[in-house]
């Protein structure tokens, strides 16, 4: 995998997701207001604190960032974590639910 072309189309489709413009997040992240800019420009690439920080913001962890299965991984956690308070049979329910729809999808 080209995980130089890769890595800025993966924070520009993460930030996306989170509903946030390249600007604001450079802010969050207390960098001036191009940096996310120059990395989904690529004309740059973050150190890996500063990667270690844009996962953090994203919500998400660096394994998540690299699950190239995962399209939303954020949402994916979110929905993990409500599985597992359901009881067993809710579960099963669920997982039915999912498979037909990804069946039909």
């Amino acid at each position: 995998m080209d995980y130089l072309g890769w890595f800025p189309e993966r924070i520009a489709e993460l930030r996306t997701q989170r509903g946030v413009s390249a600007r604001d997040m450079s802010l969050s992240l207390g960098q001036s207001e191009s940096y996310i800019n120059k990395i989904e420009n690529r004309r740059t690439l973050p150190s890996m604190a500063g990667f270690f920080y844009i996962c953090d913001y994203l919500g998400i962890t660096p394994q998540e960032f690299f699950n190239t299965d995962a399209a939303a991984p954020r949402r994916a956690r979110e929905l993990m974590e409500e599985l597992e308070r359901l009881r067993p049979e809710q579960a099963d329910h669920v997982l039915q639910i999912v498979r037909d729809l990804t069946e039909k999808g």
